[in-house]
């Protein structure tokens, strides 16, 4: 399918610009770059609007975290969906992925845990997971005080955050916590060099996120390369996916990772687990973002919502 015309347009004017590649600076300013597109640039008008938003801290791996608390406009009790945001891990924040917490709180009708984990190159692999372990688990212990719902608790993430609540699934069965569902967009689940991925040739130009850009990422998140195939970091490579949560799964035609994506969408599917795979053709990787821009991101993301809510509507 074409790409989608609204993005096209997005993606010449970015190229127009002449701003250089993310991966030819240092991560403070690719972090500078990439708030000035997602919160500086943005216009409230196109937020979702929620009930209430709450600044707090809860556990990290060492210490205490940033965190947000999204409550919903609807009586309760809700779901809680404990979100991590994407950008590589070394980018991004509670800031940047404002409006992706807003329309989760929203249109799943939930409450939305919004995690600030530690970002490499600061805190390689594994800080940044294992902060995002803490958090839910302490989601978890006080669902009372969240959404309310015990026993509905999904993980979601963008990109590398999809990455993120993979791998918290994975241990959090290991330490016998069921999760409700999780929610992985674009997800990175493979940082081990191989071709078996086509995507990553096919859309490695030109469409947003580079191939030079998920170098740059690995290489400050993964910088030991023989820690690569950590099934806590590599998720896809991981010996044993059964009794996790079950999966919504959203790829993009246009997106580098939307082979590996797939690949863990039909493992988990392999393994016994309840998946809903969906690939949008004409959308990029960042596309839950994007519905502001384009009326076919706005329609995925509402297809999304709609499935994760439905699984978070069982007990």
């Amino acid at each position: 399918m074409p790409l989608d015309p609204a993005l096209a347009s997005v993606l010449q004017l970015m190229e127009s610009s002449g701003a250089p590649p993310m991966s030819n600076g240092t991560p403070e300013q690719a972090r500078a770059g990439f708030r000035f597109m997602t919160v500086d640039l943005r216009d409230p008008a196109h937020l979702a609007q929620v009930r209430s938003i709450e600044q707090r801290t809860v556990p990290g791996a060492d210490g205490e975290v940033p965190a947000r608390v999204y409550r919903p406009e609807t009586p309760g009790p809700h779901p809680t969906i404990v979100f991590f945001h994407g950008g590589g891990f070394v980018i991004g924040d509670l800031d940047t992925h404002d409006d992706h917490a807003r329309l989760l709180c929203r249109d799943v009708d939930a409450v939305v845990l919004s995690v600030e984990y530690r970002l490499a190159p600061e805190t390689p692999f594994p800080g940044g997971y294992e902060d995002c372990l803490a958090a839910a688990l302490w989601a978890v212990e006080h669902a009372d005080e969240l959404g309310g719902a015990a026993s509905r608790i999904a993980v979601a993430g963008d990109s590398a955050g999809g990455n993120l609540s993979a791998a918290v699934t994975l241990g959090a069965r290991e330490r016998g916590v069921q999760l409700a569902a999780q929610l992985l967009l674009y997800p990175a689940v493979d940082f081990v060099d191989s071709e078996e991925h086509r995507s990553r040739v096919d859309n490695a130009e030109g469409y947003f996120l580079t191939s030079a850009d998920m170098a740059w990422f690995g290489d400050h998140y993964m910088p030991d390369p023989a820690r690569r195939s950590d099934p806590y970091g590599s998720v896809l490579r991981a010996p044993d996916l059964t009794g996790l949560p079950p999966a919504v799964v959203a790829t993009a035609e246009y997106d580098p990772l939307r082979d590996e994506g797939e690949a863990y969408a039909a493992a988990l599917e392999k393994a016994g687990v309840p998946v809903v795979a969906r690939r949008f053709d004409g959308l990029i990787h960042g596309f839950f973002g994007l519905g502001h821009v384009s009326p076919a991101c706005a329609e995925a993301n509402r297809v999304l919502c709609a499935d994760l809510k439905q699984l978070l509507a069982k007990p």
